[in-house]
């Protein structure tokens, strides 16, 4: 199992506004093959921002690489640009191989 997480911090007061984008952008992950499951994940705040970490569960990394070269991925990512205000900093990807 692959594990994929990014990392947002989200501008201080914008938390609701980037967690009604994830809950309303239709990302299509239950058709894609290897895609097992997703949680989006609320962390500590600080005075400037809080922490929120997108986690999917795959099947292998290269499901995961391959849904991020697919027409689904585009579609799902296609209005982030749109928001940019409420993140402070690019997001931070880390990617996992599950041991056991």
């Amino acid at each position: 199992m692959y594990i994929a997480m990014n990392r947002f911090r989200i501008a201080i007061g914008r938390e609701e506004t980037f967690i009604d984008i994830w809950q309303d952008r239709d990302t299509q992950l239950k058709t894609v093959p290897g895609f097992i499951s997703f949680n989006l994940i609320e962390g500590d705040s600080d005075e400037e921002a809080t922490l929120f970490i997108s986690h999917s569960s795959w099947e292998s990394d290269k499901d995961f690489l391959n849904w991020t070269k697919s027409d689904a991925f585009r579609q799902a990512h296609a209005n982030a640009g749109k928001t940019k205000a409420i993140y402070l900093g690019p997001p931070k990807f880390e990617g996992f191989d599950v041991v056991r």
